[in-house]
């Protein structure tokens, strides 16, 4: 995938955000789906929430693997879903109100936008691998798909589902 491509994907998935902003709000005690790895459901706030912590971080952590020295070991990066300051950022955040959320999301993935914009089309920058602790080696590419953009997607797919 290119950046040109993740960037078309971006904007797709800028849209659903303000398009979930917009909706009216669900019950309060509709739920997710489960997730498929820890069966873990949530609610609205706790969703917008992740969304709005989550990108800054991989990003981050994606620049700490581009800093890795070429043809050394993959650099060591990411956390679980049991990380405490995710954990923490989730249950704090998740009585914000959606406009603000929403908004958060928004200047982040302006944010990433911006990071995809320097990093280019080098697949030398793409193929810059990590490790991560319970998913192995990954590119800077899967970073973004699984972490990233395609995060983002996963989340406002929930957020749809919760709307339905």
């Amino acid at each position: 995938m290119t950046a040109a491509q993740f960037s078309g994907r971006l904007d797709a998935v800028a849209g659903r955000v303000r398009e979930a902003a917009s909706r009216p709000r669900p019950a309060e005690s509709t739920l997710t789906d489960a997730d498929a790895a820890t069966g873990e459901r949530w609610e609205e706030g706790q969703v917008w929430a992740h969304m709005s912590e989550f990108v800054p971080y991989w990003i981050a952590e994606a620049r700490l693997v581009l800093a890795g020295e070429p043809g050394a070991e993959a650099t060591p990066f990411g956390r679980v879903k049991s990380d405490p300051a995710r954990v923490a950022a989730i249950a704090e955040r998740r009585g914000d109100p959606i406009d603000a959320l929403a908004e958060v999301v928004l200047t982040d993935i302006a944010i990433l936008r911006g990071f995809l914009d320097e990093l280019g089309d080098s697949p030398a920058v793409w193929a810059s691998v990590g490790h991560h602790s319970t998913l192995g080696d990954m590119t800077v590419e899967d970073i973004f798909e699984e972490f990233l953009i395609g995060h983002l997607e996963q989340h406002v797919d929930q957020l749809d589902g919760l709307a339905s």
